[in-house]
């Protein structure tokens, strides 16, 4: 059994957290470390993120879908943008109008979705679930048992929300929010 500190655990969170593939969790913290305490891990998150935004680098540590991340400071971010070979593919209006009734109604179904938008949905959801921004949640408890959607935690991942509850309120948008502005549309590579 190792002791450890503060010193030794840092470079150890930040190879799982560089490493990883989405999100880190406190959780999956503590099965990789076993050893460590759950209060020294999060004494050493906080570290991590003093230290990144301390220092001039050009990443910090976020809080994302309930785990933590390493993503480009905004300020560097056209930079990046730059030297990505890859183009970047957009969401249609289409699917950001459908996604957005999804994120706010959530969980709802298809009718509920195309009866709010006035058109039909079936295509545009299929896209959504192939780029797993929503899932299926279950069925709804009526007649015909229609599916139920809701977003998943990629979705927050990608428009760097914590939770549902981060999205903005529609009286921010209503009230002049400048939607670019707002996380949830500042994406632009799905």
């Amino acid at each position: 059994m190792k002791h450890w500190t503060l010193e030794t655990l840092q470079p150890v969170i930040e190879a799982i957290i560089f490493a990883a593939h989405g999100p880190v969790t406190i959780s999956h913290l503590r099965q990789a470390v076993p050893d460590a305490p759950l209060e020294l891990i999060k004494e050493t998150i906080a570290a991590i993120e003093k230290a990144c935004s301390l220092n001039k680098r050009g990443i910090e540590l976020v809080k994302v879908a309930n785990g933590y991340r390493f993503q480009t400071k905004a300020k560097y971010r056209k930079w990046v943008i730059r030297s990505a070979k890859k183009a970047s593919q957009r969401l249609s209006r289409a699917a950001l109008e459908t996604l957005a009734v999804i994120a706010y109604k959530q969980p709802v179904t298809r009718a509920e979705i195309e009866q709010i938008r006035g058109v039909d949905s079936s295509g545009t959801i299929r896209y959504l679930l192939s780029k797993n921004l929503i899932r299926i949640a279950g069925r709804k408890d009526v007649p015909g048992r229609p599916l139920l959607y809701s977003t998943t935690n990629y979705f927050l991942e990608v428009f760097q929300l914590k939770s549902i509850k981060d999205l903005p309120g529609l009286d921010e948008i209503d009230s002049g929010l400048d939607v670019r502005q707002a996380p949830l549309f500042d994406k632009k590579a799905i």
